[in-house]
């Protein structure tokens, strides 16, 4: 039996950094904060929360969901499950306006005299938030769903403590090895969800992310696409979903299973 997920992260903008010139994120808070002595945590994590870049919006997006692999230095692979979304905040930035304005001084009269001041503007602008599962288990729609439901009960401020969510997360759903059987468990929040282990440890788990290659490209493309990984030719995918990159990466490496 292994643990569904190893670590709890939640990332956000570094608002200090921001002030020096740097646009960055940076941990908030990780759970459990000490590292577990067979699965040691991951550095520099927020990187890859926002692939491209740290930065403020004039415009609230919806949330997102994607999956990102990482391999440590043992080969091991590690999927961190990503859900982004916007917070508000306020900025007052001081805009200076040069207007002339007359004054006394001393020794002088009615001298005209250039002088400076400024006016505060409140803006809205829209901060990414991140929540991530990092785990050494491959359940995709598992993550996806634990994640929309701890972030529906933060947004809609249900009485049920995220404290007491994540920990169902990290420490009390037990996922069986493969050829195991199904695993019902709720995280705490009135959820019912499944979990299926797959029949074999080494057939990989595509879900439809076959069909989705196929449908976006179609057989033909998809068919130059497997020649170029066949003949060791680089590939390089473009896309505005994060996700669909997934998919798309984890298709072809399952296209390559019987060549193993």
């Amino acid at each position: 039996m292994s643990r569904l997920a190893d670590y709890f992260v939640i990332v956000g903008y570094d608002h200090e950094k921001e002030r020096s010139g740097t646009r960055s994120g940076k941990i908030l808070q990780r759970f459990p904060e000490n590292d577990w002595h067979d699965t040691p945590f991951i550095e520099g994590i927020e990187w890859f929360c926002q692939p491209l870049g740290w930065a403020l919006s004039t415009e609230r997006q919806e949330p997102r969901f994607f999956v990102s692999v990482l391999t440590d230095i043992d080969a091991n692979r590690h999927y961190c499950a990503c859900l982004c979304f916007n917070e508000t905040i306020s900025i007052t930035p001081n805009k200076p306006i040069d207007e002339e304005e007359e004054t006394l001084t001393p020794g002088r009269t009615n001298s005209l005299i250039p002088a400076v001041t400024t006016v505060t503007h409140h803006s809205i602008m829209y901060a990414p938030k991140c929540l991530v599962l990092v785990s050494r288990l491959d359940y995709t729609e598992t993550f996806r769903n634990c994640l929309g439901t701890i972030y529906t009960v933060y947004i809609e401020s249900l009485g049920f403590p995220l404290e007491t969510l994540i920990g169902n997360i990290l420490g009390c759903i037990q996922v069986p090895p493969p050829g195991g059987p199904q695993v019902r468990f709720s995280i705490g929040a009135g959820d019912k969800q499944a979990l299926q282990p797959p029949l074999y440890s080494t057939l990989p788990v595509t879900g439809t992310s076959v069909d989705f290659l196929f449908t976006q490209l179609g057989i033909k493309n998809v068919l130059l696409l497997f020649c170029a990984m066949m003949t060791e030719h680089k590939i390089l995918f473009h896309s505005k979903s994060y996700s669909r990159l997934t998919d798309s990466c984890r298709a072809l490496t399952a296209l390559m299973y019987p060549f193993r």
